[in-house]
């Protein structure tokens, strides 16, 4: 059976009935193309604005739009590729021709940016409720380009980059990297700032200690079963060779658990 847009939505966590999709033209100031539907200063990573230029297209527009905008670029008279997914945080003003909205990125499917390409059924609309786009065929999803490993002291991620890193094929040279070591990672409750401190030695590298986070959330960790992972922000503290004592390796946790207070205000229980 041909695959369509709707299960990539659901798999990226996204209702299509809570959702739009926009197709527009380019990543373009409004004020030079004169066109209807949506328009971005490509020069702004986070914020983007919608632009009716006809005042029948902005009375059309959803008086209350949903919280999810899925943005695609126009490519082809029947075709549009990815651009990104923005969360839609409120209208910010309007006037007979124009409405704005203040709209910031997400990471929902992000690994899926500029290389998704569904086939649009309809060339003269611009946007539909992602229910109704939910039935488009992809056209393709293209290989992704490999992303170089930032190195060790580098590394801060949230839990979906987390996700990404040890399943896609653009991360292969980082999860070779996060194999090759031992050490002392730190996650970060983002919501109140709290810490925990773990390790991995003996039979368990970064990589392995790591996709056991990646994979539901807590790793085994008695405190952080009761919290949400999408909050959580992974980094590495210090590595070794996997020839390092275990003993050198414990002194080191222990160090940083007192540094960083983690036991008697953060969530380490020992």
């Amino acid at each position: 059976m041909p695959l369509t847009l709707g299960p990539l939505l659901i798999d990226a966590g996204i209702e299509p009935a809570q959702a739009l999709v926009i197709r527009h033209a380019f990543v373009t100031e409004p004020e030079e193309s004169g066109l209807t539907g949506l328009h971005a200063d490509s020069t702004h990573a986070e914020i983007f604005s919608y632009t009716g230029t006809q005042s029948s297209d902005t009375r059309r527009f959803p008086a209350l739009p949903p919280r999810y905008w899925v943005v695609f670029i126009k490519e082809g008279g029947d075709q549009a590729r990815l651009w990104s997914v923005v969360e839609n945080r409120g209208e910010v003003s309007r006037d007979e021709i124009r409405r704005t909205f203040d709209i910031v990125e997400t990471e929902h499917m992000e690994d899926l940016r500029a290389r998704l390409v569904i086939g649009w059924k309809s060339p003269r609309t611009w946007r539909m409720n992602a229910s109704t786009a939910a039935s488009y065929p992809v056209v393709g999803i293209a290989d992704a380009e490999p992303i170089p490993f930032p190195g060790f002291d580098r590394l801060v991620l949230s839990h979906v980059q987390l996700q990404a890193v040890m399943r896609e094929h653009r991360y292969a040279s980082w999860r070779t990297a996060l194999s090759s070591v031992f050490g002392i990672y730190l996650i970060t409750d983002t919501r109140d700032g709290r810490h925990y401190v773990g390790k991995a030695d003996g039979e368990e590298s970064i990589r392995q200690r790591w996709h056991a986070y990646a994979t539901n959330g807590h790793g085994g960790n008695v405190e952080l079963k009761t919290l949400d992972p999408s909050s959580f922000r992974f980094s590495l503290l210090r590595v070794f060779d996997p020839s390092t004592p275990r003993a050198d390796i414990n002194a080191a946790e222990g160090h940083f658990k007192v540094a960083l207070d983690s036991v008697q205000h953060g969530l380490n229980r020992n």
